[in-house]
């Protein structure tokens, strides 16, 4: 009797649904439309991109040796788009957001810093403007600026001609400094080595072979997902992300649907027919979970024909963490229905909590990113365990065992929220 009325409800359910052209094809095509935007913003598919260069500008009041091989080894940067204005032309572009990071390099730069690299001198001071929205750019630049300019100071001083020069002006002045007796005599013997070098390398040939200090390792970069070396496809990730988003988003209007029709007297009308509280909550929760799962379905179907995403992993895994994601989403709605006391004042708090599920489950921008205490919280985000599980699924390539956890999880999330709409639910208006 429970169940017949049960798929009876269901039937219902997917019948209004059906029937509201204009709401079905929203539902499937506001996710379809913006994991398209997201997924060709971060990456798309294929062969990864020529990655966008960040702007700097870098002012050389100095025109040394020193601070021209600079310059020059910046401006070959392929991470960098360098421009070289004037110190206040630097400043302006910097606050305007023209460029990221100005970097300004003092007169005298190339010989205080040959003395500061023999320990022989004061450091000179680089002053770096930076914009304040960009602080991940401004790490990146302070490294390769970091490696620039090691390698321009220690060519020079190891093979350029004020090198020579330094070398024999720091061993006059060794003895002034206040640098300990057994350092003072281990850089004494490391001098006088070099001005040995530059006495027995004739100086055409030190200026033909520059030596200095650089990276001494070279990188191999290879990106690891599946192992079947199919490339990394960004509409993976993007497809996930915005599909529970939507899934959710459209969970609130069932939730606030149902409110809509207590508000109408349809559930008090109900409550005299043989059919019990828990009867219809699982039937409400059957029919939504079926309109998720096509919805969720269908998104990455387009996915596959258009952008080529493929299921890498297991076939059973996707499925089981998609049906997951539907029955979570399901039993929010309910939830919303159960504890929400008007449609309007509902939909706006149940807003608010999918924007921060959504936000705190890596669906707009990666988990890594955040701090690592906020990384360990989101674990009681259900979002997280579904985007996880779905990259698992698709892109990363892994096994069925991986989609085990996020599965469990939420479907634990799903028993959580219809328990307390089942606990909370009232069949008419407080």
């Amino acid at each position: 009797m429970a169940l017949t009325q049960i798929l009876a409800m269901v039937r219902k359910d997917l019948q209004v649904y059906y029937s509201d052209r204009r709401s079905v094809i929203m539902s499937f095509v506001a996710p379809i439309a913006i994991a398209s935007f997201l997924g060709a913003v971060t990456g798309g598919r294929g062969a990864p991109a020529e990655p966008a260069k960040i702007p700097i500008a870098v002012v050389d009041q100095d025109g040394s040796t020193v601070t021209k091989a600079i310059v020059s080894a910046v401006q070959a940067d392929k991470s960098l788009q360098v421009t070289t204005p004037t110190a206040e032309g630097a400043r302006e572009a910097v606050k305007r957001g023209d460029v990221t990071v100005a970097v300004i390099i003092p007169a005298g730069f190339g010989q205080a810093s040959g003395l500061a690299f023999f320990g022989g001198g004061a450091k000179p001071d680089v002053s770096v403007l930076y914009d304040p929205s960009h602080r991940a750019e401004m790490g990146l630049v302070r490294g390769l600026m970091t490696q620039h300019v090691m390698e321009a100071v220690s060519r020079e001083m190891f093979g350029g001609g004020s090198g020579r020069q330094l070398v024999d002006q720091t061993l006059q002045n060794l003895d002034q400094n206040r640098m300990p007796d057994g350092q003072r005599a281990m850089l004494r013997e490391l001098l006088t080595s070099a001005q040995k070098f530059y006495t027995q390398t004739p100086e055409t040939e030190t200026a033909d072979r520059p030596r200095g200090i650089s990276l001494p390792y070279a990188l191999i970069e290879e990106a690891v997902t599946s192992g079947n070396d199919v490339p990394y496809n960004g509409y993976a990730h993007s497809f996930a992300g915005m599909g529970i988003q939507f899934l959710l988003f459209a969970m609130i209007d069932m939730g606030v649907g149902i409110l809509l029709e207590r508000q109408r007297g349809l559930w008090k009308r109900l409550r005299s027919a043989p059919i019990s509280r828990t009867s219809l909550l699982v039937g409400k929760a059957l029919s939504s979970s079926v309109i998720a799962l096509a919805v969720l379905l269908a998104a990455f179907l387009f996915a596959g024909i258009v952008f080529g995403v493929r299921v890498q992993g297991s076939l059973v895994g996707f499925l089981a963490v998609s049906a997951g994601c539907a029955l979570m989403a399901a039993t929010f709605g309910l939830l919303i229905a159960s504890i929400g006391k008007t449609p309007g004042g509902s939909r706006g708090v149940a807003s608010l909590a999918v924007l921060l599920m959504v936000m705190l489950g890596g669906a707009w921008m990666p988990t890594f990113i955040f701090p690592a205490w906020l990384q360990r919280v989101t674990v009681v985000v259900p979002t997280r365990w579904a985007v996880d599980g779905l990259d698992a699924m698709t892109w990363r390539g892994l096994g069925i065992g991986a989609a085990v956890m996020p599965t469990l999880a939420l479907i634990g999330f799903a028993v959580l929220f219809g328990s307390l709409a089942l606990a909370r639910f009232r069949w008419e208006e407080a």
